[in-house]
């Protein structure tokens, strides 16, 4: 009896965010307050609620409430905390609220809102944690790292909901069993990027996407100790294709951090013993400045 006591209450404490759900409402204190179709990811806007509205929440999720929204798709919705005030539900804090109110009839503190609907086709738009400025994924900068001593910097557009530009500048060293010295590598690959799809969470906004960049390289040999062996360079022009995918965290909205995979191909180098492999992994980060 003792061990499935402790069961249920490691249960309840564990969440408890679905245990008050059902008792927890937000009352809106901004002039308009916007539902989303998703949680602090880019999602259109579905509809409004008024000033004064108290909209029954059935989960909290941090920075987001989900409310009940017949008129989505999913007959859910999404609202800010900053929208509004969370609180208890008007039946269990009936019993502390003043004389006056409660001769109030019970369709005074819960108004349905109106609808005003968006086309689905707009930005993907989120919400910031402390303001109500929309952070739309335009154009974003950041840095990246790849395998060995792979570094660099890296910065994308959307110029539509699914397709975009980007531009990564990136550097790494290599050395090799078979020849003496080391070949440093300098990379300028400006190409396009499609997103594939968006799928939304509660927590995170996941866009794969498939992409094709033209790669712009550098090569200089340079033999390491006192020589009088003159440092050898060379410049070519490859492609290079991969496909990956963008993670966009609620907690953290103007950050997209991408994981790809791609292929790279190139002319033939006058150091082949200093050759990369031509299967690339790379991680990246990009932080929405639009």
């Amino acid at each position: 009896m003792i061990r499935r006591l402790a069961a249920v209450v490691l249960a309840l404490t564990l969440n408890p965010t679905l245990v008050h759900a059902q008792d927890t409402v937000l009352t809106v204190t901004v002039p308009s307050a916007d539902v989303h179709n998703g949680p602090s990811i880019a999602t259109p806007v579905i509809g409004h609620v008024s000033r004064g509205t108290v909209v029954p929440v059935s989960r909290s999720l941090g920075s987001w409430a989900k409310v009940a929204w017949p008129d989505a798709p999913d007959g859910v919705g999404y609202v800010h905390v900053t929208m509004g005030r969370l609180g208890p539900s008007n039946a269990g804090s009936a019993a502390n609220m003043p004389a006056r109110a409660s001769s109030a009839p019970a369709s005074a503190t819960t108004v349905v809102p109106p609808v005003t609907r968006k086309p689905a086709s707009d930005r993907m738009a989120v919400r910031g944690e402390l303001s109500n400025t929309p952070i739309t994924h335009i154009f974003g900068v950041g840095g990246l790292v790849g395998p060995m001593s792979s570094f660099g910097a890296t910065a994308r557009a959307w110029r539509t909901d699914h397709l975009g530009i980007q531009l990564a500048f990136t550097r790494d060293a290599m050395t090799s069993d078979l020849a003496a010295g080391r070949v440093t590598s300098i990379r300028v690959e400006p190409g396009l990027v499609y997103g594939l799809f968006d799928r939304v969470t509660d927590y995170v906004w996941f866009r794969p996407y498939v992409g094709s960049v033209l790669s712009i390289r550098r090569q200089t040999w340079k033999l390491s100790g006192p020589t009088a062996v003159q440092p050898a360079s060379d410049s070519g022009i490859g492609f290079r294709v991969f496909g990956g995918s963008e993670l966009t965290f609620a907690g953290v909205p103007r950050l997209g951090v991408s994981a790809e995979f791609g292929y790279r191909r190139f002319p033939t180098t006058p150091f082949p013993e200093f050759e990369a492999d031509r299967l690339s992994v790379s991680i990246a980060g990009h932080w929405y400045i639009k």
